[in-house]
């Protein structure tokens, strides 16, 4: 009986794929057009045009006038995809900022919407802050909310999304429960909670610097430094949900503890932070991320030293995992990506110098193409993979417009 439920489902989706597709082709077609060009019977696309619109997926408005007087009787209908519809939610909740997209039913990309928020909330207060942006976002971009078929959560919050102390590989820590419930009742709707550097690695596969690619690593280089793992199509989690976090690997067994309990990671050595120390204890006064890049950039010599020195460290920490995963692409975001000869140069040198040299292959490192929502667009498209949409129609459209700034911290 299951099987045959899922079998249902599953043609249902599909044939609700084929209008949806065909609207998106097409343009508005009267429900006659729209059965004769999907081949469906007359039921099944009445029945499917019907749920559509209850989810406010499309449209129904009375056709052009051709200037042809016409009988008696209704007006022509034509259905049309509700350009303005959101059925996805993407939320990408940091430490400092949150980040929203909302996507309508061609998958498209309607609405986006961040804004600074306080660092120190907890649970409760982050699950208003998140439920605040949606509703600012629809108001701000006169979307129309259709009853939300999903949200893809993204948290750049200290810790753990998944509970490695349980055994359910699914279960979440409870800050990141309540905030993924929270979410889930006060729009209805299945919340799907990861790690935001690793939706930020998904989204860059799906649209981003790394489109094209199954294999990929992806890493988020600013207040803090995350990562994430594409290998073979699929984010990687690991057995305890920490796959990627390539910030906690440690440079320096001796060095200064980490957060994470760990000594000399590679975050304490080039963060944001980090550096901005780094060039005070050599005498420079940086106030922040952009007076960092704009010294260096502008060729003061302490500042270009220090960024390339951490990008060395960034490098060899990349070439070791390369040589693990062998990726056929390195996404790097953050404020110092920006610096192509002063931080990504360094790091394709160290990963062609120190990952299997010998190996006849190539690694391409280059910088985010998405921005500050990079993350809240992995949200989607984590949504689109996990309610089974095709990827191969997805990916013939183009990448969503991206952010107008590289605004938006890392964790």
């Amino acid at each position: 009986m299951t099987e045959r439920t899922d079998a249902l489902q599953r043609l249902r989706r599909a044939n609700e794929a084929a209008v949806l597709g065909e609207l998106r082709r097409s343009g508005a077609l009267s429900r006659g057009e729209l059965k004769d060009r999907v081949g469906l019977s007359r039921t099944t696309l009445f029945a499917i045009v019907s749920d559509l619109l209850e989810r406010n997926a499309v449209v129904e408005q009375p056709a052009p006038d051709p200037g042809q007087p016409r009988g008696r009787g209704r007006p022509a209908l034509e259905i049309s995809l509700n350009s303005r519809g959101a059925e996805l939610i993407g939320i990408d909740l940091q430490r400092h900022h949150i980040h929203v997209v909302v996507a309508n039913c061609a998958h498209e990309i309607v609405g986006r919407y961040s804004a600074p928020v306080p660092a120190d909330s907890q649970a409760a207060e982050r699950a208003a802050q998140a439920i605040r942006a949606v509703e600012e976002l629809v108001r701000r971009e006169s979307v129309s909310l259709a009853p939300v078929q999903g949200i893809g959560l993204g948290l750049g919050l200290p810790g753990f999304v998944q509970n490695p102390a349980s055994a359910d590989r699914h279960a979440m820590t409870p800050f990141a429960g309540h905030v993924a419930a929270e979410l889930g009742r006060h729009f209805g709707a299945p919340v799907l909670t990861d790690n935001n550097s690793r939706l930020a690695a998904l989204a860059e596969v799906t649209w981003g610097a790394a489109r094209g690619f199954d294999n990929a690593v992806y890493l988020r280089w600013s207040q803090g430094v995350g990562g994430g793992l594409v290998v073979n199509g699929s984010l990687v989690h690991g057995a305890h949900g920490a796959a990627g976090e390539i910030g906690h690997t440690s440079c320096d067994p001796e060095g200064k503890p980490c957060h994470c309990g760990g000594r000399g990671c590679l975050e304490g050595l080039i963060s944001v932070p980090a550096l901005l120390a780094a060039c005070a204890e050599r005498g420079v006064g940086v106030r922040d991320a952009d007076e960092l890049i704009a010294l260096a950039a502008g060729g003061r010599p302490e500042v270009a030293d220090i960024l390339r020195g951490a990008a060395v460290a960034a490098g060899r920490v990349l070439a070791a995992l390369a040589a693990q995963v062998d990726p056929e692409c390195v996404v790097v975001y953050g404020e110092p990506a920006v610096l192509d000869d002063l931080v990504l140069a360094p790091i394709r040198e160290q990963i062609a110098t120190l990952s299997l040299p010998s190996a006849p292959r190539s690694i391409e490192v280059r910088g985010s193409t998405l921005g500050g929502d990079a993350a809240a667009l992995g949200g989607v498209a984590l949504l689109l993979r996990t309610t089974g949409q095709d990827l191969a129609e997805l990916l013939d459209r183009p990448a969503p417009e991206a952010a107008a700034d590289n605004e938006g911290t890392s964790r």
